[in-house]
């Protein structure tokens, strides 16, 4: 079965995590992605490493694991852009594609000839999307953008720690995926105007905005009170209590969302008195009172194991879970049974499959599908030149005799 977007093509001009994060999102959902990259070095996340990912004989392939996490479903074609034949090899691509996304540096393109505003005459129903630090406009268009100095310009890291210590940066490059996520959606919207209307359009996504709008609740409080907010740790700003806390043995997460879970979980663990106390009946007292309450609670939680915490509250439908290592999380039946964890042949591993992280999205009738592995550098360029441009044997020769592929 296709996914939704089978029949439409994008050319990938991205690198890094961002662009390819959007790009696999469409290539998962069906689209053909030919992924454009520089001959003999590639993607830069190529040599993001190590870990790499290893052979049927357990014999590290050169492959990074990095580079696995955000190229699936691409065909990979070695290109020289900086050369007029590539160019013109590029435009001939373009002009048998739906969707371009880049993330060069804002102008970047240009010294190329493949700008948007180079292209979109002579293609007028192609959707450009460009992913950059900054955007297109304003007074650092031109910087270029990494993901923790965005976490750290966005906001982001102000909100995140230990209210006595550093700020924090997210343990996975949030604003690289984030900014991904929201070009995919926007590119999704492109394609279903166009079909309207026939025209294609600029679509311009900056992590610094992606940052700033992932703010939701703290943003909100912000200009509710105007004052920032300060961190908090594992703590909610307007949920209380939302935490982790420490066990006799560990550690897990109580997530009370309501003021009759409160009441539950105080029933639950011997200390009705504090859900009948004033200071704590409501949520809105709770966080008022926060600092009072919290190191009662502590108290309390640490006098069970785990185990006993995460069976009896959740018998009495009381939020909470376990805080997993990753080894856990892939060994949890319910992420097996949703498909989390997928295996895909890859040429560089032989019979050894490729261990990747599924797609979350699920569709009864259009579903993602997995047709290529990440791919080895160059490993479609013959593929692709044949199939879209028609060139033979000897003219692809030609051309990586000559360095364009």
């Amino acid at each position: 079965m296709s996914g939704p977007l089978h029949g439409l093509r994008v050319f990938d001009l991205t690198r890094i995590l961002a662009g390819p994060t959007c790009v696999q999102i469409l290539g998962d959902l069906g689209a053909d992605v030919i992924k454009v990259e520089r001959p003999g070095s590639g993607d830069d996340t190529r040599k993001f490493a190590p870990p790499f990912i290893r052979d049927d004989k357990g014999n590290e392939t050169g492959e990074s694991a990095y580079f696995c996490c955000a190229n699936r479903n691409k065909r990979s074609l070695t290109l020289d852009l900086t050369r007029p034949e590539g160019q013109d090899i590029a435009r001939r691509l373009i002009a048998k594609s739906d969707i371009l996304v880049e993330n060069f540096k804002t102008g970047g393109l240009k010294k190329y000839g493949l700008a948007y505003d180079q292209l979109k005459d002579e293609f007028p129903a192609l959707i450009y999307c460009s992913v950059t630090g900054f955007g297109q406009t304003g007074p650092y268009a031109a910087r270029p953008g990494y993901d923790v100095l965005i976490q750290g310009m966005g906001g982001f890291m102000s909100v995140t720690g230990d209210p006595d210590g550093d700020p924090q940066k997210a343990g996975i490059p949030i604003s690289d995926i984030m900014a991904g996520m929201y070009a995919a959606v926007a590119i999704n919207a492109a394609l279903f105007n166009r079909s309207a209307t026939g025209q294609g359009q600029h679509i311009d996504i900056g992590m610094l905005d992606t940052t700033a709008a992932m703010l939701t609740i703290m943003g909100a409080n912000y200009f509710a009170t105007g004052a920032s907010p300060k961190r908090l740790g594992n703590a909610h700003p307007n949920i209380v209590p939302y935490q982790s806390f420490q066990t006799a043995d560990g550690d897990i997460i109580l997530a009370v969302g309501n003021d009759g879970q409160f009441q539950r979980f105080c029933a639950f663990a011997d200390v009705p008195e504090l859900a009948e106390d004033e200071r704590f009946k409501t949520n809105d007292l709770r966080v008022r009172n926060r600092d009072t309450l919290i190191p009662l609670l502590r108290e309390v939680l640490r006098k069970h194991p785990s185990k006993h915490w995460l069976e009896g509250l959740e018998a009495n439908t009381v939020s909470c879970g376990p805080i997993n290592t990753l080894e856990q999380v892939f060994a949890d039946p319910h992420i097996q049974a949703r498909g989390m964890h997928l295996r895909m042949p890859h040429a560089a591993t032989g019979t050894e499959p490729v261990d990747l992280i599924a797609s979350p999205i699920k569709m009864s009738s259009t579903p993602p599908d997995y047709r290529h592995a990440p791919p080895t550098l160059g490993q479609h360029t013959d593929e692709v030149l044949e199939e879209l441009l028609g060139l033979d044997q000897a003219a692809r020769a030609a051309l990586r005799d000559d360095g364009i592929v």
